[in-house]
């Protein structure tokens, strides 16, 4: 029947019967086997905090436990939810081990005594939280994976925020970054429940109290709880729920051997051919998989025709590919007899339920002899919705000798049929006499099976045509004619006639079915050869020659690898040696290098090149460019290889990013090497001038109390405070490049904070106007009291050193809509542009140099005491003149605000 409207008509063939047994998938089975080895992972999902999730997962596990079950509660959080709290009792609870960190006693799932334990279920409580630094694993989730191992099964929580792939897309509209997260691979063997909660009655719950404290439910009402976010994050987490129980229906169905699409969930397949219009089929399939929020798979099917492609119709194929890769399309070259054969076999093996195929216009000849791709799967497709889309354009018919001979093989093929035929009649003549008329025509079936063998389907054709004629013409009364006088020898002639030509057929299937199972096991062999070869290099040219000696014997092109050396990008080794880039391949090379897509001829990218560029991209960036072009005018790859490209493109990125991480992790065994002797050279210094500095300040008090008057001494008092401050730096500076920085964080009150560094400072201060405008009201902070008194003095006598003799000093507190600034302000001569970040680096000096004898080490400490806070701390000229720094309390770390995870 036909559905809707559009560009195409849908056909939904009727029903299918039961789906009968096929065989089991052999990739199935083992990821099956290995599944088994392992405990079984339950996670319970939801869409935010509040919906229910823990309190799931208890009532789910104590009701296993009153069956008889072994099951532990490893870490739960109740959150202070009584109805939660309630569900403990009668469970055996792994003590937590304690942590010392920062000052305080903080507890963490003690993973060794749940192995020692050995439960059959433990249950584990917010799959995304983040460790205490420290402990074993960085990642809850990584200490799952290690129970797991074990063979212990785990029930654990997770909201959907957490998701790493949809971080970027909850962080869009609810302003809130989420920073523990758990990759997506953890739910390809997990099993899935939704706990689900409408957004009304997580609302109401929010207002009764059950998921914050009133004072955090009012602000979380106005901004992570809104209904509009709500709402998102539950569409999320269906669609996350229902996209993991598709795929382990698949894995399940695949293991079992049983056929049948299981149209559950929508999986799309597009055909892609040699035909104008294929392009259009891309974006059709695109439109769809967007509105249906499915996968999709373009598909080529390369048959033995596919290799009388002109260049056109290779350069089409290769494009919609392209073009749907871009799309975000999975995209594959199946090898096959024939179309159908080869779309029938996709689409079962990827249970597709959506099939969107292009018509062309055929010749009444073309579909005679190759049949009706689309005709066919309408008739012989179940359970599957096919999208015909009409070509946009009207294929031109072929016409003339080229045409009546494309498909049909050369010529020498031909020939040698014929030379096989006359010898294999010159040997029957030969043995007619000892072996009789009537076994000379099996003879003849010789030929053509050789024929057919060595050179296809059709030469093999011709050759049961000439052999039939042959056998008449030499052997059939009336001899050395054509004429067939007997009914008897009609029979034997059309006999003969039928079994060479099915004998031919079935020969030429046998040969095409050969040449792709050994074009297959070659390409594979070579890539894991290539890969074997990958990963003995270590150095870049040899890992580029490797590449280039590869991508040149596979896929018959010459090649380049080009990387950044100096600022240019310039070829490392090239296959023949001594390429030659153009100015305008050089252009093309670095479009690529700077944008990370292919370029050059072949693609959507300065065409005029002679080279197409592919970059050798990873987590990393662009590590490498690949150029490969042909002698030729033809474009450097074809359809059928561009898969393999792909591939060869994909192993090279990830041979090159393994240089580049044994690069860094060299250049970082120097740099901790080196940072461990300047640490010790600067605790020593730090450490050493202690005592004579406490002597110095003895000394000063003593000739005080002797000449109280001395004009000397208030000088000798200020250089020896600013002395002793530079020590303190010292130190600290050493504390933090050692992380020996504890937080001991609790709520604090940024008036007291900063009267407090002022009073501190008083006698660098004097002479200074301080402008206090630090409101009373602004909310507290969380933060560690003694860094932050730090940050403040440091920040404080920066201005005191830099804002002139005398000048005054702004003090500036403010709260904005997400967060609290604090801003200390002179009025110098300001900061050279361009400093606003390499201020904050150690020893770096402020206009004008060191006026004051400042040693660089304020700033540095104050943003690293920073970084260790969460905050934010920035420079800038302010525009009525002078520095402004100014720190920055996000809205997690003020007072009465809400926390997502």
């Amino acid at each position: 029947m036909r559905l809707g409207r559009g560009a195409g008509a849908a056909y939904i063939p009727a029903m299918s019967s039961p789906p009968s047994e096929k065989r089991p998938s052999p990739e199935a089975l083992l990821r099956q086997a290995k599944r088994e080895e392992r405990g079984q992972l339950k996670i319970f999902l939801g869409a935010a905090p509040g919906v229910g999730k823990t309190y799931a997962m208890l009532s789910e596990g104590a009701m296993l436990k009153r069956e008889g079950e072994d099951v532990v509660v490893a870490v739960v959080e109740t959150h202070g939810r009584a109805e939660t709290g309630a569900l403990l009792d009668g469970m055996e609870i792994v003590p937590r081990r304690e942590v010392e960190y920062c000052g305080h006693r903080l507890t963490e799932m003690d993973i060794d005594a749940v192995l020692r334990r050995r439960p059959a279920l433990a249950l584990v409580d917010e799959y995304a939280h983040t460790n205490v630094e420290g402990s074993r694993h960085p990642k809850r989730w990584q200490d799952v994976e290690e129970l797991l191992n074990a063979g212990i099964d785990v029930y654990t929580t997770l909201n959907i925020q957490h998701v790493e792939s949809l971080n970027d897309i909850v962080a869009s509209f609810t302003r809130v970054r989420v920073r523990e997260t758990v990759p997506d691979s953890v739910f390809e063997a997990a099993e899935i429940k939704l706990v689900d909660l409408p957004p009304d009655e997580l609302i109401d719950r929010l207002k009764d109290g059950k998921v914050y404290v009133p004072q955090e439910a009012s602000r979380a009402l106005g901004h992570f709880f809104s209904k509009p976010n709500l709402s998102a994050l539950r569409e999320m987490a269906l669609r996350r729920a229902a996209l993991s129980v598709d795929r382990q229906m698949l894995h399940d169905l695949d293991a079992g051997g049983v056929a049948g699409t299981y149209a559950a969930g929508e999986r799309i397949l597009v055909a892609i051919s040699e035909q104008p219009g294929a392009d259009a089929l891309v974006r059709t399939a695109k439109r769809l998989a967007d509105g249906l929020n499915a996968p999709w798979t373009a598909v080529h099917i390369e048959t033995p025709r596919s290799r009388s492609f002109d260049e056109e119709a290779q350069r089409r194929v290769a494009a919609a590919l392209a073009l749907a890769a871009t799309l975000g399309a999975t995209i594959a070259t199946i090898p096959a007899e024939n179309v159908i054969a080869g779309l029938k076999g996709q689409i079962e093996a990827q249970r597709a339920t959506q099939l969107i195929i292009g018509r062309s216009q055929r010749s009444w000849w073309f579909e005679i002899r190759h049949g009706s791709v689309v005709e066919s799967l309408i008739r012989g497709s179940q359970d599957l919705a096919i999208h015909v889309i009409p070509s946009p354009e009207v294929a031109a018919i072929d016409s003339g000798w080229s045409a009546w001979t494309r498909g049909w093989g050369k010529p020498e093929s031909y020939g040698a049929a014929a030379l096989l035929v006359a010898v294999t009649t010159l040997l029957a003549k030969f043995a007619e006499p000892v072996i009789g008329r009537g076994a000379i025509d099996l003879i003849y079936l010789v030929p053509v099976i050789f024929t057919a063998t060595l050179y296809g389907l059709r030469p093999g054709l011709f050759a049961s045509v000439a052999a039939a004629l042959a056998f008449n013409f030499f052997f059939l009364d009336p001899v050395h004619t054509f004429t067939i006088a007997e009914p008897q020898s009609v029979l034997t002639m059309l006999v003969l006639t039928g079994v060479a030509a099915v004998t031919a057929n079935l020969a030429g299937r046998l040969r095409t079915r050969a040449q792709i199972g050994v074009r297959s096991a070659l390409e594979n062999a070579a890539l894991a050869s290539f890969a074997q070869t990958l990963a003995r290099a270590s150095d870049l040219e040899t890992t580029a020659t490797a590449t280039c000696e590869e991508v040149t014997r596979l896929l018959g092109v010459r090649a380049v690898v080009m990387t950044e050396q100096d600022g240019l990008l310039r070829p490392v080794v090239a296959r023949p040696a001594g390429a030659q880039i153009s100015p305008i391949d050089q252009a093309a090379a670095e479009w690529s290098w700077t944008s990370g897509e292919p370029a050059g001829r072949g693609t959507n990218t300065l065409l005029a090149s002679d080279w197409q560029f592919h970059p050798l991209k990873t987590g990393l960036g662009v590590l490498a460019i690949l150029g490969i072009a042909r002698d030729d005018d033809r474009d450097p790859i074809s359809a059928d290889k561009a898969a393999l490209l792909a591939t060869l493109v994909g192993q090279a990125a990830l041979a090159h990013e393994r240089l580049r991480l044994e690069d860094e992790m060299r250049g970082l065994s120097v740099l901790e090497e080196r940072d461990r002797l300047r640490a010790a050279l600067l605790s020593s210094i730090g450490h050493d001038l202690r005592t004579p500095l406490t002597g110095v300040t003895a000394a000063i008090e003593a000739l005080a109390g002797e000449h109280p008057d001395a004009a000397a001494l208030p000088v000798a008092r200020a250089e020896v405070s600013r002395l002793r401050r530079f020590l303190d730096n010292l130190v600290e500076l050493v504390r933090l490049d050692a992380g020996g920085v504890r937080l001991n964080l609790e709520l604090v009150d940024l008036t007291d904070i900063v009267a407090g560094a002022v009073h501190d400072l008083k006698a660098m201060l004097r002479g200074h106007h301080i402008d206090f405008q630090v409101p009373a009201g602004l909310p507290l902070v969380r933060a560690d009291p003694r860094l932050l008194h730090h940050i403040i003095l440091n920040l404080l006598a920066n201005a005191i050193q830099h804002g002139g003799n005398a000048g005054p000093i702004a003090i500036i507190g403010r709260r904005t809509h997400d967060s609290v600034t604090l801003t200390v302000r002179d009025h110098g001569d300001g900061l050279e542009p361009g400093t606003e970040r390499t201020i904050f680096e150690t020893f770096a000096q402020g206009k004008g140099g060191d006026r004051h004898g400042g040693s660089g080490l304020g700033l540095a400490i104050a943003k690293g005491f920073a970084d260790a806070l969460d905050l934010d701390i920035a420079a800038a000229n302010h525009p009525d003149g002078g520095a402004a720094f100014t720190l920055t309390f996000p809205e997690a770390l003020i007072a009465g605000a809400v926390d997502p995870a």
